[in-house]
């Protein structure tokens, strides 16, 4: 029997508050040194070892001052702080504090339903002794909301978040940076679940408080509006998109060197937008919208441009560095990586419907661009694969290396078609068993 549940089925029994342990006393010796122990298990990932230690802790304080004590002040070195907690180098060593963080050591493990259990105990110990309202227990709900949306349960989730961050704002903490990360969180969980009008105002929220705290000089404003931006997108209002992100390209020109990734990044969700327009005017007027796929065009050579200008220098700064420098080198390229082969991918794909759009009005040209640039993406991510870099295997850039392997199998009908159809199922299969690998240890 796993010795966590045996440790939850123990009955309810508020235990006398006024005990409290001396650092000179053996069971607080004893706690400290088992969750030192338990820490040093938990930093080399030897979770099987570090997994008794918690467990033997919380044992031990429920034998001796009962299953739902919260109110003791024993401090032990214990730093779980997973999935976006605020960092702090001690945490209160009792029940319902102990609970909740023996959780968060199991969603490391990805031990979910564990998970669930612990905050579950936590979350009603902590209602009982500090009441609805207290930010602390808004903590453990809001931990709770995020093992439920890990586990598919969005409805459930969403309701406990939505929870913890009232308390926040109730609480006069509508500003701090723990409530802007749970409004994120609640951004997504819309998201997840088809509510973009939730997502958005979510996210005007955030950018409303962004604007307020920080001004536009701040990167972090940039990004609470490139998320509203993307928002936007996906329901159709392209114009305010458009602007929202025009601006979020001024601001960092202003503030970031001129081939930084992100420059690179905006640019290309520019050119989407740019293409969705293009689109929804192609049936009224053709002539425009092979205007927009121009501009589209030229935002999309710029985007490659600095992003391959960022993978060959950190291919190179990677090169001449430490192995541990490197690692972080890596980290960077694979992430401008992912941003080249988007934008080559959707190059080839504007290609490919600038065609479409040429040939209706009766002019027919080669897709000869179109394919150069799908075999620039391939050729990308080959060099990136045979480079025996430590992200080879990434999902992000296989599925860009897919999307582009598809895009070029529709142009060609030579005998390249059939390994390259090859090559498709063979990445597929990868991404699968990828994808399959990732849910069974969840």
């Amino acid at each position: 029997m796993n010795p966590f549940r045996r440790t939850i089925s123990n009955g309810p029994s508020l235990a006398d508050p006024s005990n409290v342990l001396s650092p000179m006393d053996p069971l607080w010796r004893t706690l400290s040194s088992g969750s030192s122990l338990a820490e040093l298990y938990r930093v080399k990932k030897l979770f099987d070892k570090a997994e008794p230690l918690y467990v033997e802790a919380l044992n031990i304080l429920e034998e001796s001052f009962g299953p739902e004590d919260i109110r003791y002040n024993i401090s032990v070195n214990l730093n779980l702080e997973a999935l976006g907690s605020p960092p702090h180098p001690f945490t209160n060593w009792k029940v319902g504090a102990t609970l909740h963080n023996i959780g968060q050591f199991f969603v490391m493990r990805k031990k979910l339903e564990d998970a669930q259990i612990c905050y579950e105990r936590a979350l009603k110990i902590k209602r009982r002794v500090l009441g609805h309202d207290h930010t602390d227990y808004a903590d453990t709900m809001y931990h709770l909301g995020m093992v439920l949306y890990l586990q598919g349960k969005i409805k459930d989730s969403e309701a406990l978040v939505q929870d913890s961050i009232r308390i926040l704002e109730d609480g006069g903490l509508g500003e701090s940076t723990i409530y802007i990360r749970r409004l994120r969180f609640l951004a997504q969980v819309y998201s997840k679940s088809n509510q973009p009008a939730e997502a958005e105002n979510a996210q005007r929220k955030i950018l409303h408080v962004m604007e307020v705290s920080k001004g536009w000089n701040s990167l972090d404003t940039v990004i609470a509006a490139e998320d509203l931006a993307l928002t936007l997108q996906s329901i159709g209002r392209l114009r305010e998109a458009q602007e929202l992100l025009q601006r979020c390209l001024d601001v960092r020109k202003s503030l970031l060197p001129e081939d930084h990734i992100q420059i690179s990044a905006n640019l290309l969700h520019m050119a989407r937008v740019t293409m969705l327009s293009s689109s929804q005017l192609k049936k009224k007027d053709s002539c425009e919208a092979i205007s927009e796929l121009d501009k589209a065009k030229d935002l999309l050579g710029n985007s490659i441009r600095i992003a391959q200008h960022v993978v060959d220098k950190l291919k190179e700064n990677g090169k001449l560095k430490n192995h541990k420098s490197s690692r972080a080198t890596e980290r960077e390229r694979h992430a401008a990586l992912v941003i080249l082969l988007q934008s080559l991918d959707t190059l080839g794909f504007l290609e490919i419907t600038r065609h479409e759009l040429l040939k209706s009005k009766g002019e027919h040209q080669p897709f000869l661009e179109a394919e150069n640039v799908l075999r620039q993406c391939i050729s990308s991510f080959k060099e990136f694969e045979e480079g025996g870099s430590i992200y080879a295997n990434s999902g992000a850039v296989k599925v860009e290396y897919l999307s582009c392997l598809k895009h070029l199998s529709s142009l060609i009908s030579d005998s390249t078609l059939q390994e390259l159809n090859e090559e498709i199922e063979r990445v597929k299969i990868e991404l699968s068993q990828s994808h399959k690998s990732k849910t069974s240890s969840s």
